[in-house]
């Protein structure tokens, strides 16, 4: 058999080499990317060991002394651990409902506007807020907020109503937070189902014109269906995250209440407290732990998220 030959019969057992001297030209592509993600994302996993160890930044992973799970009874024999697993919890369903429901909204009425000129003023507006850190939302909360120069203060004396202490209440704050985050991300989501809706067919519109649709029935019999895998995975993804809260970005509940001890019953999350509680101790085991927790939980909700909709919709599911 000549060498040709044997390579050649080497690709038909090898399937994946086949693929690979194949499309070539496309793998070359994905190599940066795909090495992006390995460094950042993956090689770091190693560190998750940490979370059983006493570890010593002098000693590194190979040296410091195992301890097993003794750094998750941190968080496990915590007195506050209901408080700010339901705060957790609560305030991110609240989140995905109100950001995602909303954004699907606002994406259909800005893809009713005739104008390409309005319609990408809208987005832009929109997706502002997005671009903001949580500090400089902080300010602009607090010129709301404030008790002695607030706007809303002032708008409730116009009225003879008494000026309120908002950062003194945490039944407000049930309320602020989610506002906070609608007004922040809505534009976001709201933009990546704009694109969704950009994509259906105008057949499918023209159609249900003919047939004398409303708009109102267009959006709930078409545009809504259409956008259905994007919504299931924007719920995915975020459920993943439904232990972190803010979905990872915790400075919605750190710097918006401004630190208010007496808000804490209302404000008070998983990474807010470990926050707190480690910033003077330094144990990088117990803050490992409880990441490693939280993704652990992501995980398994990710994953019964994805069956769930499997079982219903095969087509939609991530896997």
């Amino acid at each position: 058999m000549t060498k040709k030959s044997e390579t050649t019969s080497v690709r038909r057992r090898i399937p994946f080499i086949s693929e690979i001297i194949r499309n070539k030209t496309f793998y070359a592509m994905m190599l940066p990317g795909l090495l992006f993600i390995i460094v950042i994302y993956y090689l770091p996993m190693i560190g998750v060991v940490i979370a059983f160890q006493q570890y010593n930044p002098f000693k590194g992973i190979t040296g410091s002394p195992w301890i097993g799970f003794k750094n998750f009874e941190f968080l496990f024999k915590s007195d506050a651990l209901f408080q700010i697993t339901f705060n957790t919890i609560f305030y991110n369903v609240v989140f995905i409902v109100l950001g995602i429901g909303l954004a699907l909204v606002f994406a259909i009425l800005i893809d009713e506007v005739g104008s390409r000129f309005l319609a990408g003023a809208y987005k832009s507006i929109l997706l502002l807020p997005y671009l903001l850190s949580w500090v400089v939302a902080e300010y602009l909360l607090f010129s709301f907020l404030s008790v002695d120069r607030g706007i809303m203060n002032y708008l409730l004396q116009l009225f003879g109503v008494d000026p309120v202490q908002w950062y003194s209440e945490p039944s407000y704050w049930r309320y602020i937070l989610p506002a906070a985050y609608v007004w922040k991300n809505v534009g976001y989501f709201a933009v990546i189902f704009a694109a969704g809706i950009s994509g259906i067919s105008t057949e499918f519109y023209e159609a249900a014109k003919i047939d004398g649709a409303s708009k109102f029935q267009q959006a709930l019999r078409i545009t809504i269906p259409m956008l259905a895998p994007i919504t299931i995975t924007l719920v995915l993804l975020q459920t993943g995250k439904i232990f972190y809260a803010g979905f990872g970005d915790w400075g919605l509940f750190y710097n918006l209440p401004k630190e208010s001890g007496v808000l804490f019953s209302a404000t008070n999350v998983i990474d807010t407290y470990v926050y707190r509680a480690l910033k003077t101790m330094g144990d990088f085991g117990m803050s490992s732990a409880v990441g490693l927790y939280q993704s652990c939980v992501g995980f398994v909700l990710v994953v019964a998220s994805n069956y769930v909709i499997r079982r219903y919709d095969r087509d939609s599911s991530l896997f």
